[in-house]
């Protein structure tokens, strides 16, 4: 195995930080051919897809990745912008964002960089830009509020398997989950504040496989926690908001209620106007932008609802960045001190 050696160090200057924000990731453009790419790496994750190897193989390369790329590449044009893949352009956003906040704090003994569990930039871009800056305490900070084994599982595999080539480690902090912290909570709570204009609260998280909570993810408790805490915040009783999974794939049971059977149902109970926000996602994306605001909007609407309000992700609000740099500094070294 072939080592990476650490750039050359100058133990008189401060300790350097470096924090990786890492976030799941987006096709290059919304073609086949990208999103196939995309999809292959994806779906390849024995994280994402716990299924024996050899039998997903056949069915990814047999079935899936002749099929679902263009319907996916179509569903990419529907959110595409000018600038790019939402998600790369507010991750860029939430880089630049947390840089500016350390920056006045820390001067330039902290440096934040992006990668991506699947596309670009990746994981090891990320590690890898950091690296040439010389870091001496590394902090790896995955945007998924709710810890599993398909997302921040993922994202310790990726990093500890490029770190295996340094030669130097530096000192790692990891931070697995934050979803029940106070001041996520408090920016969830402020978003739906001022942008809530409906009747019924519908708290979307992204689904798993019930055979993942079986197997210990502790996934499906968080989620529950989150939601639990934000409508304590928002002061709403029990029948004023309904947490609902999202983006099922696949013929086995996912952690319920479904969403889009929830949101079918909803009418006919007499909700006909909500408010719908996803606390589980850290910045919008395919499954906020097309699946719930298109798709699921357009069965609320057919189902009777009257009035469907999709409350935006956090992305790169003040509140939120606020929240992700209080997150990181107490693990950020100052000159002449221990990591807080």
């Amino acid at each position: 195995m072939s080592y990476v050696g650490h750039t050359e160090f100058d133990p008189n200057q401060p300790p350097l930080t470096g924090v990786l924000v890492v976030n799941l990731g987006t096709p290059d453009a919304p073609d086949r051919k990208s999103v196939r790419r995309y999809l292959k790496q994806f779906l390849s994750d024995p994280r994402v897809v716990e299924f024996p190897r050899w039998i997903w193989w056949l069915i990814l390369n047999g079935i899936i990745l002749n099929i679902r790329p263009s319907k996916s590449a179509e569903a990419y044009k529907e959110i595409w912008t000018e600038q790019g893949s939402p998600l790369l352009v507010i991750s860029n956003a939430q880089v630049a964002g947390m840089n500016s906040i350390l920056r006045e704090r820390y001067n330039d003994h902290i440096k934040v960089e992006l990668g991506m569990s699947y596309g670009n930039p990746s994981i090891p871009d990320g590690l890898e830009r950091l690296r040439q800056a010389s870091v001496s305490n590394l902090i790896i900070l995955p945007l998924y509020p709710q810890y599993s084994g398909s997302t921040v599982g993922s994202v310790f595999d990726a990093v500890t398997s490029y770190l295996r080539r340094w030669r130097w480690v530096p000192k790692i902090h990891f931070v697995s989950a934050y979803y029940d912290h106070a001041g996520y909570i408090n920016a969830l709570a402020d978003k739906v504040r001022k942008n809530a204009q409906g009747d019924h609260l519908v708290m979307s998280f992204h689904g798993i496989p019930e055979r993942y909570v079986r197997g210990g993810d502790p996934y499906e408790r968080q989620c529950h926690k989150t939601a639990q805490l934000l409508a304590s915040q928002l002061n709403l009783v029990e029948n004023q908001w309904t947490i609902v999974f999202q983006s099922r794939f696949g013929r086995e049971e996912w952690i319920k209620p479904y969403c889009d059977e929830q949101l079918k149902a909803l009418p006919t109970q007499g909700v006909k106007s909500v408010d719908v926000t996803c606390p589980g996602f850290s910045a919008d994306c395919l499954e906020t932008l097309e699946e719930i605001d298109m798709q699921n909007r357009q069965l609320f609407m057919e189902s009777g609802g009257e009035q469907f309000n999709y409350i935006a992700c956090l992305n790169d609000d003040k509140e939120h960045l606020d929240f992700l740099v209080d997150l990181v500094t107490r693990y950020i070294e100052s000159p002449g001190e221990n990591a807080r």
